[in-house]
């Protein structure tokens, strides 16, 4: 049993890098050769298929090194193929040593486009028990959809090509909600720091109201009046509502459904 266990672990050190582990003995060179392409094209193809915009910003040969190093330095803590992408952004974020040929946006470009498959594929569920739907987001605390997801980046990610490239962050941060739509689309919305702040505040305390979160905000912002503020929040709530993302109100205080 020890021996077997030895040469399952050479096979699959072999296999993750074979110019560093030798085969394990006793096999053919030409059946070893199938594995090692099998597994490995395997995981690249659905890298290149999960991150289609930074694959275009590599040479084949830069991003084959890329897909390699994680194939061959990251333990995935799940065995489920679609969780691969998941994997690759904690490889980018904790492990990956950043090359020459490597966007300085590589890790924010990756998330984003992970959001994406993530959204796609989630089992989360929409419970509305609890939740008015017709509400008063003003008065009452919204509920954000669990298929709603805020993200905040340094780079424009989602303007990002192989024609435009940027070198630097954007003077304000890009703020976006993926979400999945009633149809089970995965959508992109881009919105201003302003708001994300007051989904920030929304998200972060149950006891508040839109109301009380707007008051807050018009406290921080200096020449903006807060009738504007107030209007103009309860407009892009409205907005939100409308598009799915915000699912109703209920009660401040009230803990969001499981």
């Amino acid at each position: 049993m020890q021996d077997f266990k030895s040469t399952q672990y050479a096979f699959a050190a072999h296999i993750r890098n074979p110019d560093v582990n030798a085969a394990p003995d006793g096999i053919e060179d030409r059946r070893m050769g199938v594995y090692r392409e099998l597994f490995f094209n395997n995981v690249e193809g659905f890298l290149s298929s999960s991150f289609p915009v930074l694959r275009s910003l590599y040479t084949d040969e830069q991003w084959l090194e890329l897909a390699r190093s994680f194939y061959h330095l990251h333990r995935c803590q799940t065995p489920y193929f679609l969780e691969i992408s998941r994997e690759f952004i904690d490889y980018l974020q904790s492990e990956h040593v950043t090359r020459d040929c490597d966007p300085p946006f590589i890790f924010e470009l990756a998330h984003y486009e992970w959001a994406e498959l993530a959204l796609s594929v989630s089992e989360q569920e929409i419970d509305l028990s609890g939740i008015d739907v017709n509400g008063d987001l003003l008065m009452g605390h919204p509920v954000m959809s669990p298929l709603a997801w805020l993200l905040t980046y340094a780079y424009p990610v989602h303007g990002i090509s192989e024609d435009f490239i940027p070198e630097s962050p954007s003077a304000e941060p890009t703020c976006i909600i993926a979400y999945r739509d009633e149809n089970d689309e995965v959508q992109f919305t881009e919105v201003n720091v302003i708001t994300a702040k007051l989904i920030q505040l929304i998200e972060s305390n149950n006891n508040i109201t839109s109301m009380t979160a707007l008051e807050s905000l018009a406290d921080e912002l200096q020449g903006v009046s807060r009738e504007a503020i107030v209007s103009g929040g309860k407009e892009i709530l409205e907005g939100l509502r409308n598009q799915g993302i915000i699912l109703g109100t209920r009660q401040p205080g009230q803990e969001n459904p499981e």
